[in-house]
C-alpha cells in the first residue's frame, strides 16, 4: 500500500512540474492545445479589438491565464478551443473595462481624446462587407465572429456569451440578414 501512495505522489509531482493536464485529459498537453489554437484566439481578439498590438497583448495574457488554469481544464465540459476562447473573451472584456476607465480619466483631466481603434480586423474583406460589419452591433459582430469566423457551434457560442442557444441563432440570423441587405444595396448602387 505504501508503494501505491509513493506512485501517486510522484505522479502528482510530475503533473505539477510538467504542467500536463489532469489525469482525465492526459492526452492533451498545454503546448499542443496552445499551438493549435493560437491563430483562432488571436483572430478572435483582433476581431473584437480591431487593433493588432492590443490583440497581440491580449493573446499573450490569454495564454498566460490559460497556463495558470490548465490543471482545472476539463475536456468533458467543452473543447480546449472553446475554453481558450472563453478565457480570451474574459481577458478582452477586462481590457475594454480598463480602457473605458482610462478614457474617462483622460476626459476628466482634459487629456487628449483617446485614439479610435483601427479597422485592421476587416483586412481582406470586400469594402461592402467591411461596411456591413461596421453597421452591426457589437453583440451581432461577436456572434458572427464566433459562429462564422471561428466556426463554433451554437451551444459553445451560447456558453461563451452566457446567452441561450436560441438567442445565438436569433442574433446570427439578424446579423446575416443585415449583411445580406447591405451587400444587395451595394450591388445595386
Amino acid at each position: 500500500m505504501s508503494d501505491t501512495r509513493g506512485r501517486r505522489r510522484r505522479r502528482s509531482a510530475m503533473h505539477a512540474v510538467t504542467l500536463e493536464a489532469p489525469p482525465q485529459a492526459s492526452a492533451l498537453t498545454f503546448a499542443s492545445v496552445a499551438e493549435s489554437c493560437l491563430d483562432d484566439v488571436y483572430g478572435y481578439l483582433l476581431y473584437l479589438t480591431k487593433n493588432r498590438s492590443v490583440a497581440e497583448d491580449l493573446t499573450g495574457e490569454t495564454f498566460e491565464a490559460a497556463l495558470r488554469k490548465w490543471r482545472r481544464f476539463d475536456p468533458r465540459r467543452g473543447t480546449p478551443r472553446a475554453w481558450l476562447i472563453a478565457i480570451a473573451r474574459s481577458t478582452a472584456l477586462d481590457w475594454f473595462r480598463a480602457d473605458g476607465r482610462r478614457r474617462k480619466r483622460e476626459e476628466r483631466v482634459g487629456a487628449a481624446e483617446a485614439h479610435h481603434a483601427a479597422h485592421e480586423a476587416f483586412e481582406g474583406f470586400s469594402p461592402a462587407l467591411e461596411a456591413g460589419l461596421r453597421e452591426l452591433t457589437a453583440g451581432e459582430r461577436e456572434v458572427v465572429a464566433l459562429r462564422v469566423v471561428l466556426d463554433l457551434d451554437g451551444e459553445e457560442t451560447a456558453r461563451l456569451l452566457d446567452i441561450s442557444p436560441t438567442a445565438v441563432s436569433t442574433r446570427l440570423h439578424r446579423a446575416l440578414a443585415k449583411l445580406e441587405e447591405r451587400m444587395r444595396h451595394d450591388d445595386v448602387a
